[in-house]
């Protein structure tokens, strides 16, 4: 989906945006003394889109001035007389990207699509793409030759003509910035407090005028939805409506969440009893449900387009209300929570003897054993290549899925294929990115990008005049929990406890208590059983040309099998799904690059 566009006439720059989306408050164009700047999203706060994009326009208008990216979700170009900049905030929710040529930029946009075209695809990028579930965002390659993305907090300067002057990245705010005080040592009242009022914080730059909040009943949407509630009531300053956006299921487990969405419900109606609820049934909607449309429309291959329709069924409920944000609890599951991989941090300082008093805590709290914990947060960051292709030797036993990881090849993507365009340099770059060197801290890093995944809403975005936010994702939020000692975190057994704390007066007593959530399985083993032999039929009769030369397609159609039958686990199951979105994404792009070709009228 194109919202802005920068081009240039001979050397002059031209910059654009989408008259619809400027209309729904989506885009927003400014200008002054210093130049231009069209934004997609918003900077600095949901309200004050106009005030934040002139910031953004004058902060960057004086060379040096701006040493930082502001908060906020946004992808923007800024033409001053001199220069041109691009960026993106470190979230990353928006996409920019810009066609580059011997060190000059033809033409920028929030669309790879658009920019590329489907004769030049680069391979290289579909490995990293397979690799796992946080490889797009953090990739410079797309799928289009000569195309490139702009990465999360980075600028790239531009000469006037597009000649590419530099690519900074740039940090929103470092712990140590935080205007937020201090926790008191170890104890949770400190740390609570501090993450109480940083969440607080970053929903209220996230409301709008018709605020739409997903409950599901959980600690960590209840919580957002009720500082959401919170800051209504308080701030005269601050008028709105509020939407409690829910999907009902009438049978099957998830109807077990029921009675806490509804306690949720009444809690946040307490504060505001004007809040607007939309119950919506989906007991119809099953995962792969349209995933022709879902995983081919996307610009690029959409990983968790087999999740799309439930998604798509909150947001067009949220729409008709005219919502102009909605905001989730995703995130707080890898952010709130306490940090396992510090168990790494003991290990390689020599703390052994700690490492193995926690490790047992662990195990006892999380109900596993302590050879697992070790292997999963000791063994599997030190060595995580060589720990999958172990895992993958025990547990495959003649199965396609069985040991599959997050990194190791999937036995279907073809190993001459995978030589050729670099898959196992792609596994190390994702490994390194997901443990890094300091585990405990890439933990936060890549936690970005893997709990909220939501090109959706991107691509949506036009018809449903909104974007998703996640608060718990914001940078203060991250760097809140990044700073706080482990001891003020950790409790085995109950899970999120500085958040529970932070939360204690406003969450009801059977959520604030609640430390388990019916998963979402039933939703994807009902879709698998439902459309199982359609992906099978989608996967052998695709005739991109690269589908073929890329995967062994009928090693693909048994892991649909095996996956149909609940062999395998999460990780293999994403593996899977990216790979499917990725057979309709070509074969749906086959079939627009044909309908385009021109037709010879004959001799």
């Amino acid at each position: 989906m194109e919202a802005l566009r920068l081009d240039w006439a001979g050397s002059t720059p031209k910059l654009s945006a989408a008259g619809a989306m400027a209309e729904q408050g989506l885009v927003t164009t400014v200008s002054s003394q210093h130049g231009t700047a069209v934004v997609a999203g918003w900077v600095g706060s949901v309200r004050d889109r106009m005030a934040g994009a002139r910031r953004l326009l004058d902060d960057f208008g004086r060379r040096g001035a701006a040493s930082r990216l502001p908060t906020g979700d946004y992808a923007a170009v800024l033409v001053y007389r001199d220069r041109i900049l691009l960026m993106r905030d470190e979230q990353a929710r928006i996409p920019l990207f810009f066609r580059e040529s011997g060190g000059r930029v033809s033409a920028v946009s929030t669309s790879a699509r658009r920019l590329g075209t489907g004769a030049e695809l680069e391979r290289r990028y579909f490995c990293r793409y397979l690799t796992g579930n946080t490889a797009q965002p953090h990739s410079e390659l797309t799928p289009f030759a000569g195309v490139h993305r702009i990465l999360g907090g980075e600028v790239v300067e531009l000469s006037i003509t597009g000649q590419i002057r530099g690519r900074v990245p740039r940090h929103v705010r470092e712990a140590d910035d935080l205007s937020v005080p201090r926790a008191d040592g170890p104890r949770f009242s400190g740390a609570a407090k501090d993450l109480r009022l940083s969440l607080e914080t970053a929903v209220g730059r996230r409301m709008g005028r018709t605020t739409a909040c997903h409950v599901s009943g959980g600690t960590d949407s209840t919580s957002v939805a009720l500082l959401a509630a919170r800051l209504l009531t308080a701030g005269q300053d601050r008028p709105g409506d509020l939407v409690l956006l829910a999907g009902r299921f009438g049978r099957g487990e998830l109807a077990e969440e029921q009675p806490y969405l509804d306690e949720a419900m009444e809690a946040i109606r307490r504060h505001v009893p004007a809040a607007h609820p939309m119950m919506i049934d989906v007991d119809d909607v099953a995962d792969f449900d349209d995933f022709r449309h879902h995983a081919g429309d996307a610009d690029e291959p959409h990983a968790h387009a087999f999740r799309a329709p439930f998604w798509s069924r909150l947001h067009a409920s949220a729409a008709e209300l005219g919502c102009d944000t909605l905001l989730t609890g995703c995130g707080a599951d890898p952010i709130a929570d306490a940090n396992p991989l510090h168990l790494h941090r003991l290990a390689r300082t020599g703390q052994l003897r700690q490492m193995t008093k926690q490790a047992r805590a662990w195990a006892t709290g999380g109900e596993r054993g302590l050879r697992d914990v070790l292997s999963a947060y000791v063994v599997q960051p030190t060595l995580p290549l060589a720990a999958e292709r172990l895992t993958a030797l025990v547990r495959r036993r003649g199965t396609v899925l069985g040991g599959l990881g997050n990194f190791a090849r999937p036995r279907w993507l073809r190993s001459g294929f995978a030589r050729a365009h670099g898959y196992r340099e792609a596994s190390v770059a994702e490994s390194r990115f997901v443990f890094g060197r300091r585990p405990e801290q890439s933990l936060y890093d890549a936690a970005n990008y893997i709990a909220a995944p939501d090109p959706l809403s991107w691509r949506r975005a036009r018809q449903d005049g909104f974007f998703l936010s996640h608060p718990f994702l914001d940078p203060e939020v991250i760097a809140t929990m990044r700073r706080l000692p482990a001891e003020a975190t950790f409790h085995p057994g109950r899970p999120k406890t500085v958040l529970r704390e932070a939360m204690a007066d406003l969450l009801p007593p059977r959520i604030l208590g609640r430390t388990v959530k019916v998963p979402f399985d039933e939703l994807y083993a009902r879709g698998l059983r439902t459309h199982g032999d359609e992906l099978v039929d989608l996967c052998r009769s695709a005739r991109h040309p690269l589908i073929a030369e890329m995967f062994d397609v009928e090693t693909l159609c048994r892991a649909v099998r095996e996956a149909q039958l609940g062999v395998g686990d999460s990780y293999s199951w994403d593996r899977m799904n990216s790979s499917l979105a990725l057979v309709v994404w070509l074969e749906q792009s086959d079939q627009r690059s044909r309908a385009l070709m021109p037709v010879s009228a004959g001799p």
